[in-house]
């Protein structure tokens, strides 16, 4: 009997559950994993039908991914589930008390993780390691921990500490930084043409460890001129595996956004080409994610052995946590 293979995505689906379309096209083409966003997302009833409908069709190591940063940028919602602070509340509080900012960015991480794997979810996409750069568009803005790469990588570090200590595998993103684009890369493709991106790097050299990092869609002209990260060979290789040093899993940022220009399933193709261990699209459309599964290559050994040892690393870390008496401790320091 041959089994289906895993294919190398991470897509998206259309609403509140699982269609039957997309569940036979999930058992014949099964992604890595499923992300879901706030059109999938009703309450935790719903949400828990959902992910068990996703499990009885996934392979059994498929991921289920959520953007779940704090501040603005959350999929798990008040009233049903708690709010976390932005990183620029974090960042702001690192710059009068680091020790208890570093403190209140791990317990952020935990509180968050532990949401997150109560619900059924493996990866968080956070936290953001781009730089916050006066006068850039507004995206990233309070997203950013802060301005200095050293403090944007400690208070990063922190969060992802937390959220694995929740068993739960953190992002890194968007490699090698956005924090100094002036347009919206879900609108149009930004064009950076600074030439030092040496405290961009850094934030994220400095937690190049991290099990999972997100790519860019930013053309980085000193880099290569013509081609985004997320697409280009160049900047994948010898900046982001090679100056920050990264070795874990390099997923794509979603394809769907607008600064990219092209079939998603050629996209996908091209930054699997140029480095990406994994193409994410997110939109949930039915016919781009089937014509991007049927494109994209089954999991090659590399990838798969990266998946593997971030399994294995979130299980030795998880621990038991109490949410209320973490929630009442980082209070106290964000006061």
């Amino acid at each position: 009997m041959t089994f289906p293979s895993t294919r190398a995505a991470i897509v998206g689906i259309a609403g509140p559950t699982l269609s039957a379309e997309e569940a036979t096209l999930f058992r014949a083409l099964p992604p890595a994993g499923v992300i879901l966003f706030s059109r999938n997302i009703q309450h935790p009833e719903q949400l828990t039908a959902l992910i068990i409908s996703l499990r009885e069709v996934l392979l059994a190591d498929a991921d289920l991914m959520v953007d779940q940063e704090g501040g603005r940028v959350a999929r798990l919602k008040p009233p049903h589930w708690d709010a976390h602070p932005a990183a620029a509340t974090l960042g702001q509080r690192f710059a009068t008390d680091p020790t208890a900012a570093l403190r209140a960015a791990w317990l952020t991480g935990a509180l968050i993780g532990r949401q997150c794997r109560t619900a059924g979810f493996t990866i968080a996409a956070t936290p953001v390691l781009d730089l916050s750069v006066p006068g850039a568009h507004g995206v990233i803005g309070d997203r950013a921990f802060a301005h200095h790469p050293a403090a944007v990588a400690r208070l990063g570090r922190a969060v992802a500490n937390g959220l694995l200590a929740a068993g739960v595998v953190p992002v890194g993103k968007h490699a090698p930084g956005h924090g100094r684009a002036r347009v919206d890369s879900h609108l149009s493709l930004p064009k950076l043409t600074d030439t030092d991106l040496a405290a961009d790097i850094r934030a994220f050299a400095l937690n190049a460890d991290l099990p999972w990092m997100m790519t860019a869609h930013i053309v980085y002209e000193a880099l290569d001129p013509h081609l985004p990260a997320t697409l280009s060979a160049k900047v994948i290789e010898t900046v982001i595996r090679g100056r920050i040093g990264f070795k874990g899993v390099l997923v794509t940022d979603d394809l769907a956004m607008q600064a990219l220009s092209g079939a998603p399933a050629d996209l996908a193709v091209q930054a699997l080409i140029a480095g990406c261990d994994l193409a994410l699209y997110c939109s949930g459309d039915f016919a781009a994610n089937q014509a991007l599964l049927r494109a994209v290559p089954p999991l090659d050994a590399r990838t798969q052995q990266r998946l593997r040892a971030v399994r294995v690393a979130a299980v030795r870390r998880h621990q038991t946590l109490h949410p209320a008496a973490l929630t009442a401790e980082r209070d106290r320091l964000l006061t």
